[in-house]
């Protein structure tokens, strides 16, 4: 048996799965949709399910960085805080209970700073270049790391090593776990993913993110979440371990193949985009805070 059919049957073996897409599906469509499109009172109702993330949302929407007091509301915390922030809220309290808290082999934060600056990072690039769903961009970023939560749970203390070793050699993470795992995060993410039954393009990126010259077809999703992902880890909002590794961003063949889409990338100036990311930690910040600091329960 090869190591990524051990993974898969260990995925499937897994109870505590199954039940997260209740509402992660709902939301995941949500937040592919244009806002104007959005029904504001199915996101007030998918805040509102649990009473911790509902004071989660409105401990943001009355901190200083949004310049609001007195938000007492799921519905006017969602106004003020906008659909892409409640739903990174969303998401990432879904998603992370998935894990147990004495489970976690990757600081939970950082895992989750990385993957909010990938989502912020590649709904800007997105709409940069022209891409036509910045939407899905945002959401792709968000997940494009699935994989990561699920080798926690399937073989935490093997994972654990991939990280030590990772941070030891300097090297990418990925790279770590093909050597020690036999696949890495992108191919179990995959397995989840399709289980989850995600659309056709959000597998592909959580699978190539790392590999986008492999990808078949000519989605260009795949290399804006790609280089998104390598913007975010040359900004220190990696996993958590240095990578001793030259980056050339413009010689990257995910560059060429989003040029041959979009040639406004071409004229992309990358050092202001790397202050944007810079300039967006506060956000990201505080958005990575309500998905993990305590909070008392709070009522619709």
């Amino acid at each position: 048996m090869s190591s990524l059919e051990a993974i898969r049957l260990k995925i499937e073996a897994l109870e505590e799965l199954p039940a997260v897409p209740a509402i992660v599906l709902p939301l995941a469509a949500m937040l592919q949709q244009p806002t104007e499109q959005v029904d504001l009172g199915k996101v007030v109702e998918l805040v509102s399910y649990d009473t911790t993330i509902a004071a989660q949302c409105l401990r943001m929407a009355n901190s200083p960085l949004f310049g609001r007091q007195n938000t007492e509301t799921v519905r006017s915390a969602v106004l003020a805080l906008g659909l892409k922030r409640v739903g990174a809220i969303l998401m990432g309290c879904c998603l992370n209970r998935i894990v147990p808290p004495d489970q976690w082999v990757l600081d939970p934060v950082t895992f989750w700073r990385h993957s909010l600056g990938c989502a912020l990072v590649s709904n800007k690039m997105a709409k940069l270049i022209g891409y036509p769903d910045p939407e899905k961009a945002y959401l792709a970023g968000l997940l494009h790391d699935l994989g990561i939560l699920v080798n926690t749970i399937a073989c935490p203390e093997e994972y654990r090593r991939c990280l030590q070793t990772a941070r030891d050699q300097r090297a990418p993470l990925d790279r770590s776990e093909e050597k020690l795992l036999g696949f890495t995060h992108c191919q179990s993410g995959r397995i989840l993913a399709e289980r989850w039954k995600f659309s056709a393009d959000l597998v592909a990126v959580i699978e190539f993110h790392h590999a986008p010259g492999s990808v078949p077809g000519a989605t260009p999703l795949v290399p804006l979440v790609h280089l998104s992902d390598l913007l975010c880890r040359l900004r220190n909002l990696g996993h958590g371990n240095y990578e001793a590794v030259g980056v050339d961003l413009s010689g990257d063949c995910a560059w060429a193949t989003l040029v041959e889409h979009y040639p406004a990338l071409a004229r992309m100036d990358l050092a202001r985009l790397t202050m944007d990311i810079d300039g967006a930690m506060d956000e990201i910040t505080a958005m990575v805070d309500a998905v993990f600091k305590p909070v008392p329960s709070a009522s619709a």
